[in-house]
């Protein structure tokens, strides 16, 4: 059988909550022992490996006597902060026994939207590949806010591997891939191929999380398109499956293998596009949504028309045309009521009815992404 794709010389790992967790919700030692074996495994044949692993919080749950996820942010904060150490843990001592060195990161979306941290977080995980060592990452869980609500870590897996230029996203679930509807349906059958994530149905395949993670396929099916975008294939697999992780890199038929697409877009225009939450949406004439889509131009003021929802400067918000349809996202500039004083002044005008601090772009050049 023909593989799917050459074999990756730098490959990233993702698992996902539901994939770490015995029955009462516990960290599985047993499973993250498959796992951690199997990473060994390929680092052993010379490929460079990095983990993106969730499961602080189910970790923390029952070091701390948590029957459920909480759904308040200090409790998941404590719960992330408890049972980090115990995740890395179970991780390290599996690795030591095949002579592997592990590294815990915790990075957040800052470390990918803020060009100097995000330069040094590619340094730091660079070398440490060069080193010999497999990375273990986790987000940072214990002081985020939006990370413990938003994506899991599914998000952040495709960021880590655009940074590093990964030629594979393996994202082990609790299931065998994407499935045509939602598991619980009978009769949900296994999407072998998908060559755009874009064009799936979320409506059909539906579904978040489980009670332990935040994830779920809507926040997977994201990951896809980050990750395809920036030129690497990506496949979903059931991280329970014998040998999962030889099989998938070696180009086996498993899981749903989401095709690379060509071309590469940096990993902060990447988070911009696809992960950041949007809090806001700008509405522009058609002037203004044909220049941005043209690709070298700033929003400014004058080509505003509305502003939807409640932000603050450096939030990211949807750009739409006069049809509504949306044609880009960026970081703003301004909070949300000084874009409303904006609407429809050129620069000159802003700064002489306004003031000195009104004269910049609503959203710069450099901060904006054009969607497909």
């Amino acid at each position: 059988m023909t593989a799917r794709f050459e074999r990756p010389a730098n490959v990233v790992v993702k698992v996902g909550s539901s994939s770490l967790r015995d029955g009462d919700g516990h960290l599985d030692p047993v499973q993250v022992r498959r796992l951690a074996t199997q990473v060994a495994g390929l680092h052993a044949t010379g490929m460079r490996v990095v983990v993106v692993t969730s499961g602080a919080v189910a970790a923390g749950m029952g070091r701390l006597g948590l029957d459920a996820r909480p759904t308040d942010t200090p409790t998941l904060q404590a719960a992330a902060a408890a049972g980090q150490g115990a995740l890395v843990h179970a991780y390290q001592q599996v690795l030591d026994e095949h002579g592997v060195v592990g590294a815990q990161l915790l990075l957040s979306q800052d470390d990918f939207v803020v060009r100097r941290r995000y330069l040094n977080a590619r340094t730091s995980l660079q070398r440490l590949l060069e080193l010999g060592a497999v990375p273990i990452i986790n987000e940072n869980d214990a002081v985020a806010t939006d990370e413990l609500t938003y994506g899991d870590n599914d998000h952040l897996a495709a960021l880590v591997a655009s940074m590093l230029g990964a030629e594979l996203l393996v994202m082990l679930s609790d299931v065998e891939g994407l499935l045509d509807r939602p598991p619980s349906e009978v009769g949900a059958t296994l999407v072998r191929t998908v060559e755009d994530p874009g064009t799936v149905d979320l409506a059909r395949v539906g579904g978040v999380g489980s009670a332990v993670g935040s994830g779920g396929m809507r926040t997977k099916l994201g990951a896809a398109q980050v990750a395809t975008r920036s030129g690497m294939h990506v496949v979903i697999a059931d991280a329970r499956r014998p040998d999962v992780l030889a099989d998938v890199v070696g180009g086996g038929d498993v899981g749903t293998w989401f095709v690379a697409r060509t071309g590469r877009l940096e990993a902060r225009r990447l988070w911009i596009a696809f992960a950041l939450r949007v809090r806001g949406r700008l509405h522009v004439d058609a002037g203004a949504a044909r220049a941005l889509t043209g690709g070298a131009a700033s929003l400014l003021g004058v080509g505003v028309t509305a502003v939807d929802g409640t932000f603050s400067a450096g939030d990211a918000v949807e750009v739409a045309g006069p049809d509504g349809h949306v044609v880009a996202r960026g970081l703003v500039a301004y909070d949300a009521d000084d874009v409303r004083r904006l609407i429809g002044l050129a620069s000159d005008v802003a700064v002489e009815r306004l003031g000195a601090g009104f004269g910049r772009e609503v959203v710069h050049r450099d901060d904006l992404v054009v969607l497909d």
